[in-house]
């Protein structure tokens, strides 16, 4: 389980790594590009859902506590940023199969 972290700790949310691996990328190619965005998120301790306006003049820190880094999905990370440009914000959305449909023959 790791930790996303807005600001200061008292913002943070705890976020499976492996999720959490993705959102980075999603994140930080959002704010490269000075895009700001909405992140809407449940707290983990299952009281409600916490929403972030995520902008590059916020600091934000993404504490993994697993020591490897999960293979990265492409098709998750293409999903969460078409969430995160789209009009609801960045969501956690399930994770997709990232294999490749078998071909018509």
């Amino acid at each position: 389980m790791g930790r996303f972290i807005y600001d200061t700790a008292a913002n943070a949310v705890d976020i499976e790594d492996r999720t959490l691996a993705h959102l980075r990328i999603v994140m930080m190619n959002k704010l490269r590009r000075s895009e700001p965005f909405m992140f809407d998120v449940e707290v983990g301790d299952g009281s409600g859902r916490r929403s972030f306006w995520i902008h590059p003049s916020v600091p934000l820190q993404f504490h993994f506590f697993g020591s490897r880094q999960p293979r990265i999905n492409r098709l998750w990370v293409e999903e969460l940023m078409q969430a995160a440009s789209g009009p609801g914000g960045l969501t956690i959305l399930p994770e997709p199969s990232d294999e490749a449909p078998p071909e018509q023959g």
